[in-house]
């Protein structure tokens, strides 16, 4: 049986213990609190907010306060601002902290071209006075650990990756996460791992590797090569949040196994409770239209699903195609477990 050797280790960011060494990545438009909870409900050891505009919060836009909503059932959590100002961004994460968070996380990773024109997300990556500056401000204005998530920079060679690591960890910053690809290659080609091994051999705070993690495999797979500390899974988690209980269950040594058909309902019915209790019937209904269509993905009967869950307009009309389609599903595991007797 696989076992890795740090998994039942415990990895303190800052003052911060983590239960596992498995993390949420903060993901643009979907880890809101609803996500989040279900995240931490399958073993993450540390969710991540989406990342909340530190001008936003400065100049109290309503809707990006309403960003900052939290539960005491997801803790410990990260929340991730960005920006280009250092005194704003001081002054953002000040609001941040006093708003309960555990951790603040700056974006230098972002490559949407509305957030690069103004110098923040990876733009600050090849603005190193600046990025400097900004670290600094943050570091001084809150006394909760701090964290930066990167990508490569512009360089395919890391060279930014490894100077910015190098300010941040000067400067206090209690521990990196790397995407390591390039701001111009977005989510293309493939993350190049030897970026983070290069980077852990240089760093001495703990690294967090992002990438090209698609199951428990590939989450082993980095942390034997690259030695970075833990692994944080983005895009596949959408519509499969027990990703992170099946790492850690890799991690440490013992079997995984994909949820039952009943177990895969249960959350997208916790799920959908989650978005209404959060958002309100309408509009958490009007979301949750496309989330739980993610669910459906690679099952028998899935278009059609998607198809009637996309109109839904309230819980009950949720509930009871949830319900429709959890028996159909379990009719068909049943009729094919009959034929296999056979």
């Amino acid at each position: 049986m696989h076992r890795n050797k740090n998994a039942d280790k415990p990895l303190l960011i800052g003052n911060i213990p983590l239960s596992s060494r498995v993390i949420s990545a903060p993901l643009a438009g979907i880890s809101d609190l609803p996500f989040r909870l279900l995240a931490k409900s399958a073993g993450c050891g540390l969710v991540c907010f989406e990342m909340i505009s530190s001008n936003g919060l400065v100049y109290r836009s309503p809707k990006t306060w309403r960003m900052l909503a939290s539960d005491p059932a997801e803790k410990p959590v990260s929340v991730q601002i960005f920006g280009s100002d250092p005194s704003v961004m001081a002054t953002a994460a000040r609001y941040v902290e006093d708003a309960g968070a555990d951790i603040i996380d700056i974006n230098f990773g972002c490559s949407v071209k509305k957030v690069l024109k103004t110098g923040a997300g990876a733009a600050l990556m090849r603005d190193y006075d600046r990025a400097r500056d900004v670290i600094k401000a943050v570091r001084e204005s809150v006394f909760i650990p701090l964290t930066i998530k990167m990508r490569t920079g512009w360089d395919p060679g890391g060279d930014d990756a490894f100077r910015l690591s190098d300010i941040a960890q000067k400067l206090g910053v209690d521990a990196i996460a790397i995407h390591p690809r390039t701001a111009i290659q977005g989510f293309k080609g493939r993350a190049d791992w030897s970026i983070i091994a290069k980077l852990r051999k240089m760093a001495s705070i703990p690294l967090i590797g992002n990438g090209d993690i698609i199951n428990p495999h590939d989450a082993s797979r980095m942390m034997e090569e690259t030695g970075c500390d833990a692994v944080m899974v983005g895009r596949a988690a959408i519509g499969a949040p027990w990703i992170f209980s099946n790492i850690k269950e890799y991690l440490e040594g013992r079997e995984f196994a994909e949820p039952s058909i009943g177990d895969r309902f249960d959350i997208m019915f916790a799920y959908l409770d989650a978005a209404v209790r959060h958002y309100g019937e309408a509009h958490g209904c009007r979301i949750m239209r496309s989330r739980l269509g993610w669910f459906a993905r690679a099952l028998p009967g899935s278009a059609s699903f998607r198809r009637s869950i996309c109109r839904i307009s309230s819980r009950q009309e949720a509930v009871g195609l949830l319900s429709c389609y959890r028996d159909f599903l379990l009719s068909r595991c049943k009729t094919q477990a009959f034929r296999d007797r056979r």
